[in-house]
């Protein structure tokens, strides 16, 4: 049993940079916190401004679309692996609606997707990248994003995307309404009034998102760890589940430390804006 603890601090931080699987945490929760903070962010926009539109049942969306926020990671991460999975879930679409029945009569194969399964990596980027940062050709890893990561970030969304809805209709219940009815004075269309009034209006709540949503993606465990784990060839590994395995499975404390001070400098990086930025305007 080693436990690294002799080991030199600088040591220990080479060899975690210079495995292959650290380079994949760090490429998964890089991808998986651009992709999930898009998806997430932009559908909770689009949510808010449906309801902002005061449509029939309202209301009752509005509550539906919030109650994915009420469940745990751990259930979501259970339930959505279960969907992804290669022989159950949505797979069993393909067979209810006779779509695999009808390309095995023309010959072709049955539509059966390996989801959380594919090891593949979407938009390799390593020979651009070894142009511009000629370091970046002794990475160990593909530079782009992991098939298998896809339905993670789906899950996340799924689960996140009312907690930026609620968020984005506190925000537009604010927006003056003179402001809309002055654009419609001028000609506006109702595009041009949400994209050109209300939406920029919404800047500090977007911000707010970035932060609150950044910071959860880049320390995320419990949804990766229930529905994929590492994943095939560390496709959806995570810094978190890193930490987690070199702490108390590979007994590597001097590793699982190392790998949490990264973590800690990753949502540094983004909490310390925030909060020089509220400190500064309540001075």
């Amino acid at each position: 049993m080693n436990l690294g603890l002799r080991d030199p601090a600088w040591l220990t931080y080479a060899q975690m940079f210079g495995a292959a699987r650290w380079q994949c945490d760090l490429r998964n929760v890089v991808v998986f916190t651009i992709l999930f903070l898009v998806v997430a962010i932009g559908v909770g926009l689009l949510l808010a401004l449906l309801l902002d539109r005061r449509l029939i049942g309202c209301g009752f969306f509005r509550n539906v679309f919030l109650f994915p926020y009420a469940l745990s990671f751990i259930v979501t991460g259970v339930a959505w692996r279960w969907i992804f999975n290669p022989e159950a879930g949505v797979n069993l679409l393909f067979n209810a609606f006779g779509i695999n029945h009808l390309l095995a009569t023309v010959g072709a194969p049955p539509l059966k997707p390996g989801w959380i399964t594919d090891p593949s990596v979407l938009l390799p980027i390593n020979d651009l990248l070894g142009k511009v940062f000629p370091a970046a050709n002794d990475l160990a890893v593909q530079i782009g994003i992991p098939v298998a990561l896809i339905p993670v970030v789906i899950a996340a969304s799924w689960q996140l995307s009312g907690f930026a809805m609620a968020m984005y209709i506190a925000g537009l219940s604010v927006v003056p309404h003179e402001l809309r009815e002055a654009a419609r004075i001028d000609g506006a269309n109702e595009w041009q009034v949400y994209t050109r009034v209300v939406i920029p209006q919404l800047k500090p709540v977007t911000f707010s998102l970035v932060i609150i949503l950044g910071h959860i993606s880049l320390k995320i465990f419990d949804l990766v760890f229930a529905m994929t784990g590492a994943g095939p060839g560390f496709a959806t590994d995570v810094p978190g589940i890193f930490v987690f395995e070199q702490t108390f499975k590979a007994i590597r404390y001097n590793t699982g430390a190392a790998a949490s001070i990264v973590m800690l400098v990753l949502v540094a990086i983004v909490i310390i804006p925030y909060l020089w930025r509220t400190l500064g305007r309540v001075r």
